[in-house]
């Protein structure tokens, strides 16, 4: 019998076996059963506790020694059951400490982290803007913006900025250059250049994200994550946009 099955909803092979076995005996030792598995009796006998834990196998005692019997395999079902309550309660528990383990990365992390995205992937860094300003509960970054990288920088995902207001996320821009426009829980104020090379800077919580052309003229991303380098440019991004 194909025991991948089993081994999904936590079986170990060893366990597996057993169990298969005790089936096929009926009441039987751990003698028995070691026997008939091929394995050790210390191996049967932890294996059988694990059954026994999990209510797919009980025991009885006769003439001086202890019975082991498989219950209805029906109770499987009790063991899957089982198993999805505990991952939803982890599941819930994750909320509640992703925070509290993200401030232990984030101060641990000396060395900063830097990712690159090629032209079919910078959906990816507006995607990771409002998972990490959701998930930090900071609902305000910052933007760099410059007229020659707009039209590239929302193609993978035209409706960033709705999404982005439906989530109650604001954000500051620093519009290098003429143009833009407002699309709500946003501010815009205007630094006057001769020209500009056209890139765009996201600072956002834990991260900055660096957008421009390359020389084919084709969009490629570069996010570095740290705190450190997140902390300095919003400073100079606050300080710049109180003199503007």
């Amino acid at each position: 019998m194909d025991i991948s099955i089993l081994k999904k909803i936590g079986f170990s092979e060893k366990v597996a076996t057993i169990y298969l076995t005790l089936l096929g005996l009926g009441p039987a030792p751990v003698r028995k059963v070691a026997e008939a598995s091929k394995l050790n009796r210390g191996v049967v006998y932890d294996g059988l506790k694990w059954l026994q834990e999990r209510g797919l196998v009980d025991f009885y005692a006769k003439e001086s020694k202890q019975y082991f019997v498989a219950e209805d395999p029906e109770k499987l079902r009790l063991v899957v059951e089982k198993e999805k309550e505990e991952l939803k309660e982890a599941e819930e528990n994750l909320q509640t400490i992703i925070p509290e383990l993200r401030s232990l990365h984030h101060r641990g992390g000396e060395q900063p982290v830097a990712r690159y995205f090629a032209r079919d992937e910078i959906h990816n860094i507006l995607e990771d803007v409002l998972k990490v300003c959701e998930e930090r509960a900071d609902l305000e970054y910052r933007i760099y913006s410059t007229a020659g990288i707009r039209e590239y920088l929302y193609a993978g995902f035209e409706t960033f900025s709705d999404v982005r207001v439906a989530k109650g996320i604001a954000v500051k821009v620093i519009a290098i250059g003429e143009g833009g426009e407002l699309r709500g829980l946003d501010e815009r104020k205007w630094l006057k250049a001769a020209s500009a090379t056209p890139t765009y800077i996201i600072i956002y919580p834990g991260k900055t994200a660096y957008i421009s052309l390359n020389a084919q003229q084709e969009p490629v991303g570069v996010v570095i994550e740290n705190e450190g380098v997140h902390q300095t440019q919003r400073v100079i991004f606050d300080e710049l946009w109180s003199k503007l």
